[in-house]
This record gives structure tokens, C-alpha cells and sequence, in this order.
């Protein structure tokens, strides 16, 4: 079973569903590749979608994750008298708190304000919470791993990374959320020997670790490549594929280190696209594999921040395009971008997003932009069509949008929203 087809949803609330609604309990997806297999509405009033539900949701970067009638998001509030993390349970349909466990202290280096208007609003937590079954997943900034009890908030086990397996952390803290693959946890973040982690989910037992490796912002991708299920971590060496249920090596691609990595790898195939700010750019390399020896081959490599440099917006594939937000602290003006995956060449461009985020829904991207506005447009390779437009939050919006159940849950630095965007008959 592929570890991300197993969210059902359950009883009587399955039958009042669409046919392809899905939960978004990981950053990037039930596939983790940033798509969505739902339908949604595309034309919507002038006032924008219909709101299900607005709540204050201050400080910080953390996407809204959703599972069934839970969605949760990290908070950065003050708790006996300090700033904290806090991992915040949500009712999915009415946005009232269902509980609040603070994950301690943290300071995040700054970095999250340029003092620009379109750019300001605060600092926080940056990583995303990840829900499977009866229990949310979170690694914290200061890389710890815990795994709550989903209804209650009660931790079932938790691991520091650092004080148990040597970690090293980064400036700006950690920034990318634990994935989940088949029944187990993998994370980056330890020590000499053990920087990829890999814990049982029901008990938190250490079911494999190695490498010495430094660990970035981004998060690990979930995929398979001829015939083999493989995740991918964007480490400061460059990329690692593994075998999740052993640790093993599979290929490696080397790919400079500046700052800070944040956008994920995305696979097209045997094609795995990377990219990173701060002047190091875009590269992808061919992956082969001869009898059970997988390898991989640049196949090109554009350095610098244009034209294809990718600050923390992980692009979307569909078609063999690449759609997602190409810049690097552009703010309220960065461009979204058609790319073509094999060649790197862009089809074309347009401007006016900043680094927000992209996914993939009903053959659209939908682009949240920086500065709070959500944009539907036509996945084609053709001309940028934009289907729809409104805005929706106020603040500083750098997260992922997330599509489940016909709405979509958005997140600023100081809001959260639900929006309702059902598909028409017609249109499934």
C-alpha cells in the first residue's frame, strides 16, 4: 500500500462526501507532492468563496494540515511569560480550538520581517504538523519529535534530537515537517552517524538511523522511481534517496549548500528537479538504475536566482511542467512560472505573487501569494489563464494552501481561514 492511500474517512461522513474528496494531513499532500485528487468550484462570486470559518492564528509560517474533523496548524504564542510553539487542534468544520499543547520556549533568529509592508508581520515557528490516524506529528524548531493523541492532545512518545541523538540544528530553526511513510516517522536533524531518523509511529521506537549529514529546511519527498518507493531529503550536501523501511542509500546527487534550502525536491519520473535561494539556483539530474545500482546524472543546472532560483515555494508537476513561484525575496512581486521539467526552459511567467505557495487541484494551480491573495489558474503550458482571484487573508502569508473535503484551509502570520469551494456536478 502506498504510505499516503490509507486516509479514509470514516461512517456516515464518507457517504456525504465527494466521490474524490481526500484529507490534507501532510504539508504537501496525501501523495506528498503537493496535489490534490478533488474537484473543486472554479468560478467563484466577486466577494471570493463563501467563508466557513476566519480565526486569529498568530505568529509563524506553519501550514494548516487537515484529517477529517481535525486541522491543525503551529502557533507562536506566549506561555508563562515566554514566546512558545504551540500545536493547535482545530474543528476542520468550525475552526473552535479543540485544544493547545505548548512545545516550549524557542527563539527563531529573526529573518521573518524585512520591514517592507507586503513582507512584515513577525516572526515564528516554520514547521508544519503531520497527521496520520489517531495522531499528529510534530517536529518542533528545536527538533523535537512528538506524537500527540489527536482527540485529546496527550503525547504518546517524543524523542529530543539533539540531547538523544546529537543533533544539529540550523539558523532559523527547523523548518520541515516529519513524514510519514508506511508505519514509520522520518525526520533529518541528528548527529554524526544518525542524521536520518527513522522511528516506529505506534510506539516511537528507533526503527533505523545513519549518515552524516547536515540537515536543511526542506522537507523530504515521498515517491517512487522505476519500481522502487523512495524518499528524497535536500540535505546540505545536496539530494539522498533512500529506502524508507531500511535506511539504505540509493543514489545521491550533489547540489551546493548557501544559508538556507527550503523548497522540496520535486520527481517527474526519472527526473528529480531541486532548487534553492541565495544565489545557488535550479539543477535536476536523470536517475538510472542497472540490476539493483540506482545513479543519477545532472542534466542541468542553472545557478544564480534567475531564472529559476526557488526561496521556499516548492513547485507543482503536472504535464510535465513545473508551476510554481520562481524568486528569491521578491516580495509582492516574484513570478509564478511554467517550466519545463526535462529542459528547464520556462514557457512562460507572470509576475505579481511573491514567495507564497503553489498546489495542484482539478487541473489548476492554485497560488496563495505573499501578500494574501488567492489565485486559481490553469495548469497549460500555453499562457498563464487565471480562473479566479480574491483576497483572503491579512498578514504575511509565506505557507502551503491545503484542499480537502470541496474547501480550502489558508494561514498567515495572523490569521486562518476555511473556504468553501464545492465542484459543481457539471465539473466532476
Amino acid at each position: 500500500m502506498h504510505p499516503f492511500s490509507r486516509y479514509a474517512v470514516l461512517g456516515a461522513l464518507a457517504l456525504s462526501l465527494p466521490a474524490a474528496a481526500a484529507d490534507w494531513s501532510f504539508i504537501h499532500g496525501p501523495k506528498g507532492d503537493g496535489s490534490s485528487p478533488e474537484k473543486i468550484g472554479k468560478t467563484w462570486p466577486a466577494s471570493g468563496p463563501k467563508v466557513l470559518w476566519k480565526v486569529p492564528s498568530e505568529g509563524g509560517f506553519s501550514c494548516l494540515v487537515v484529517s477529517g474533523k481535525v486541522a491543525a496548524c503551529l502557533e507562536w504564542r506566549d506561555v508563562d511569560g515566554a514566546k512558545q510553539e504551540v500545536l493547535v487542534a482545530r474543528n476542520a468544520d468550525t475552526g473552535k480550538e479543540l485544544w493547545v499543547k505548548p512545545l516550549g520556549p524557542v527563539k527563531f533568529d529573526g529573518g521573518g520581517d524585512s520591514g517592507t509592508p507586503t513582507n512584515s508581520g513577525g516572526d515564528g515557528p516554520r514547521s508544519s504538523p503531520t497527521i496520520d490516524g489517531s495522531h499528529i506529528y510534530v517536529t518542533s524548531g528545536k527538533l523535537v519529535l512528538t506524537s500527540f493523541d489527536a482527540t485529546t492532545g496527550a503525547v504518546a512518545w517524543q524523542h529530543d534530537l539533539i540531547k538523544e541523538y546529537e543533533g544539529r540544528n540550523i539558523q532559523w530553526q527547523n523548518a520541515a515537517a516529519p513524514l510519514i511513510d508506511g508505519d514509520l516517522v522520518l525526520v533529518a536533524g541528528g548527529g554524526p552517524g544518525k542524521s536520518l531518523l527513522a522511528f516506529k509511529k505506534s510506539d516511537g521506537q528507533l526503527a533505523w538511523s545513519g549518515f552524516d549529514e547536515k540537515m536543511t529546511h526542506a522537507t523530504p519527498t515521498p515517491t517512487s522511481i522505476l519500481g522502487k518507493h523512495q524518499v528524497v531529503f535536500f540535505l546540505q550536501s545536496g539530494l539522498l534517496s533512500v529506502d524508507p523501511k531500511t535506511g539504505t542509500e540509493l543514489w545521491r546527487y550533489p547540489f551546493k549548500y548557501a544559508v538556507s534550502t527550503a523548497a522540496s525536491p520535486v520527481v517527474a519520473g526519472d527526473i528529480v528537479y531541486c532548487s534553492a535561494g541565495y544565489n545557488v539556483g535550479a539543477g535536476a539530474c536523470k536517475v538510472s538504475k542497472n540490476g539493483e545500482t540506482f545513479s543519477a546524472t545532472e542534466i542541468y543546472r542553472f545557478p544564480g536566482n534567475k531564472p529559476l532560483a526557488n526561496h521556499w515555494s516548492t513547485p507543482v508537476l503536472s504535464n510535465g511542467k513545473l508551476y510554481g513561484l520562481f524568486q528569491f525575496k521578491e516580495y509582492g512581486d516574484g513570478p509564478l512560472k511554467c517550466v519545463d521539467v526535462a529542459t528547464g526552459k520556462v514557457e512562460w511567467e507572470k509576475k505579481g505573487f511573491g514567495p507564497g505557495q503553489v498546489i495542484l487541484v482539478d487541473g489548476h494551480i492554485l497560488v496563495l501569494s505573499d501578500a494574501g491573495d488567492l489565485v486559481l489558474v490553469k495548469a497549460t503550458p500555453t499562457e498563464y489563464q487565471e480562473v479566479a482571484r480574491a483576497t483572503v487573508l491579512a498578514g504575511k502569508c509565506w505557507g502551503t494552501p491545503a484542499v480537502s473535503n470541496g474547501r480550502i484551509y489558508a494561514r498567515s502570520t495572523k490569521e486562518a481561514v476555511c473556504l468553501e469551494v464545492p465542484s459543481t456536478q457539471a465539473s466532476r
